[in-house]
């Protein structure tokens, strides 16, 4: 995994760059940004530069051909076990870090999920990143700075990842042999997330997306047995649901954008739908409709009922032109 595998993550890319140039590399690190921006794929790359002795990995010599296997002696892995990382699994790293590296350089461990570090396994991985062993690289992976403990973000050169723009997203997506369109409107609704939208491309939540959003913008309140039904069926498919979500967020927007930069619809395929639904819809209603379509995610993600919360947001929309 080379850096040049990383895309929209220059100046992160940079100053992990330097650090090998300069023999500068710190002993702990954690990288923060939205999940599926390249945070662990920058890690891995990292590591595998490092071991190389290269400020780009070769990617031929047997280290690199081992890390790209995931085979690496050197090389450890910790995720949670289940809601959190354990303390047991800490103390099970703390004992591989204390030997001295096979192959590589250094040890190596790349900590994803360190937000899910608990208050026992958090302290029992302080006293490492305090007295950490001579050869030693730790890189912690989370969301953001504040979901990490205090006392462990203090002693970790910190690294912000930030989301990837939309283009870059589409590009990829392209690159890797998705459909066009598929590209177009996953890319749109990732949130800067190249995972999410590979996720979204792949998945077939785009798959009926024109059939989807009709039968939504068909539900009526003088045939609440529909609605219901609706409701119900969408509620009963968790893996699904989030990416239907979006995909309703966004035509809601692009009924919005319809007004002033048609060219710029996300769902241009759609296009005839979308302008009937601007025709018909004040503006400040399809305004409100988003706000309660982004509370609703809110809800969903607290594990409140699902099919109460969608035949409420239902009923709203399909109050919307009244």
């Amino acid at each position: 995994m080379p850096f040049s595998e990383v895309i929209g993550q220059e100046r992160a890319i940079a100053v992990l760059r330097r650090s090998i140039s300069l023999g500068r590399v710190a002993h702990a690190y954690l990288f923060t940004g939205i999940e599926g921006c390249g945070k662990k794929k920058s890690a891995l790359a990292f590591v595998q530069a490092v071991f190389c002795g290269k400020e780009e990995a070769c990617g031929v010599c047997p280290s690199c051909r081992k890390l790209a296997n995931g085979r690496h002696p050197d090389l450890h892995l910790l995720e949670p076990d289940g809601a959190f990382i354990k303390i047991d699994q800490v103390r099970e790293l703390q004992k591989e870090l204390s030997y001295r590296p096979f192959e590589a350089p250094k040890k190596a461990c790349i900590i994803d999920g360190a937000d899910k570090l608990n208050l026992s396994s958090g302290n029992a991985l302080l006293k490492t990143l305090e007295e950490p062993p001579g050869e030693a690289l730790m890189i912690l992976i989370a969301p953001e700075p504040s979901a990490v403990l205090q006392t462990i973000l203090s002693r970790c050169q910190s690294l912000a990842f930030q989301p990837l723009a939309a283009e870059l997203i589409e590009a990829r997506l392209l690159r890797d042999q998705f459909p066009a369109d598929a590209a177009r409107v996953a890319a749109t609704l990732a949130g800067g997330s190249l995972g999410k939208a590979m996720t979204i491309a792949a998945d077939g939540v785009l798959e009926g997306r024109g059939s989807f959003l009709k039968r939504i913008v068909e539900l009526d309140l003088k045939d609440i047995a529909p609605l219901f039904a609706a409701a119900e069926e969408f509620a009963a498919d968790k893996e699904r649901l989030p990416g239907l979500l979006e995909l309703l967020l966004s035509f809601l927007r692009d009924i919005l954008i319809y007004r002033s930069t048609p060219q710029a619809l996300v769902n241009a395929d759609l296009e005839q739908l979308i302008a009937r639904e601007a025709e018909r819809c004040r503006t400040r209603s399809i305004m409100e409709l988003i706000e309660q379509l982004v509370a609703l995610r809110r809800l969903l993600a607290r594990n409140v009922n699902p099919r109460l919360a969608l035949e409420v947001f239902f009923m709203r929309f399909s109050a919307r032109a009244a």
